[in-house]
Formats: structure tokens, sequence, C-alpha cells
């Protein structure tokens, strides 16, 4: 094997295994949640990694032509910015469940069988009376390309772990190469990505059918963890500048 394919190989497998880092997966996890299909699931995925792979071009770009990557400083603001998303990201799942009023009750059958049900009052008929204009699946399922997760991958193509990918590709003598290097690390993202939202899916999927309190239990749980996570992106950018 040449020198410059294990270059590139190398490149497409980290691009898979960056995908697969805490702050990507709670990002896209918080995304997955809105989801019930796997198609959705999983196009959301790849569009995060198409997302990311799309900044990463651009900052790899300027840094092969002008000789120079993101300063330290810039990039330490750029993290804390991708911690504010996340916790934004977060919060928002949070506020969903709140605001669908979700509850449990217990239901106790006639042979003893005993069962919880989690249960929304969004689309209780008072709620519905009250706000007669407005149907109760009130959020849209846009056809196109969800936008807000392309916008989220390339947010997240500017932390720091992209900054050395930009540094790597810069080191490479040939620009070519650099750039091809890069586009084969965002379609590992891609595709790692495309990959873990297959296995986010199932638990997802299968509680939304089977299981409402589960269902709504991963959710309350990415959002916890993806704000929380946040936080401490945040927190430790804000610390080194």
């Amino acid at each position: 094997m040449s020198a410059t394919l294990a270059i590139l190989t190398a490149g497409f497998v980290i691009g898979m295994q960056h995908a697969m880092e805490a702050d990507h997966v709670a990002a896209v996890s918080t995304i997955a949640t809105r989801q019930k299909s796997l198609r959705g699931i999983v196009g959301h995925g790849a569009t995060w990694g198409l997302g990311h792979t799309v900044t990463l071009v651009l900052l790899a770009g300027g840094a092969l032509i002008f000789g120079r990557a993101i300063p330290e400083g810039v990039s330490h603001i750029l993290e804390a910015a991708v911690g504010v998303m996340l916790f934004g990201l977060g919060a928002h799942v949070i506020y969903r469940l709140i605001q669908e009023r979700i509850h449990f009750h217990r239901h106790k059958h006639a042979d003893g069988t005993v069962h919880l049900h989690a249960h929304s009052h969004k689309a209780d008929p008072e709620t519905v009376h009250q706000h007669s204009h407005a149907p109760a699946h009130d959020h849209s399922h846009p056809a196109g390309l969800p936008w807000r997760t392309l916008l989220v991958g390339m947010v997240h193509g500017l932390a720091g772990s992209a900054a050395l990918l930009v540094l790597a590709a810069a080191s490479i003598n040939d620009p070519a190469t650099g750039f091809l290097y890069v586009a084969l690390f965002g379609i590992g993202s891609i595709l790692g990505m495309a990959l873990l939202s297959a296995v986010m899916a199932v638990p997802l999927i299968w509680t939304a059918k089977a299981m409402t309190w589960a269902y709504r239990s991963l959710q309350a749980a990415a959002g916890v963890i993806t704000a929380g996570l946040g936080a401490w992106v945040l927190y430790s950018s804000a610390s080194a500048l």
C-alpha cells in the first residue's frame, strides 16, 4: 500500500471514528428524538455528517490555500459556541416534554395486571377547544433537506477536534491529497453517523410503539445529557480563554 493510499484510508477510518465522539452523539440524539422512523433518524444523522463535512472542507481549503489554521484563541471561542448549541438542543428537548405535559398513570386491570401509561395533555379536547385554529399535530415534516440538522452539523465542524483535522490536512505536502484526505474524512463521518443513527433508531422506534413511558424517558435522558455536556463544553472552553 502506498503512503498516499495509507493516508487517505486513515482519513476515512478516522472520520468514522470521529462521528462517534460524545458531543456528536449527543447532538444527533436530541434531533433523533423528534423522529419515529428509521429513515427519518438515519437521514438526519447523515445530514449532520454532510453539514460537518461542508465546514471541514471550507476550513481545510482555507488552511491549504493560505497556509494558516484556526488560531487557538478563536478555536476556543468556536468550541464555546458548540457548547451553547448543545445546551440549547438539550434544553429544547426538555422544554418540549414539559410543554406536552407528560405524566404517568397507574392502571390496574381486572386480572390484577398493573402497568404505567404516559399521557400528554397537549391534544386534550379542552386545549383543542381553546385553540381550535391549531391542529393537535402541530409540527411540520419538511419534505426537503432538514436544514436545522445541516446547520447543527456545520456548527459542529467548527469544534476543536475538527481544527486538528485541518492541521493534519495542511501538513500534507500535496494540496490535492490534503483536500482528498478531508473529503474522505467527511465521507467517513457521514457514514459513521448514519450507522450510529440506525443503532439509535432501534430503541427509539420500539419504545415509541410499545412503551410510551420508556420513549419519553429516552427523550428526557437525551435532553438532560446533551444540555449537561453543552454546559461542560462551554465551561471548559471559557476556562481555556
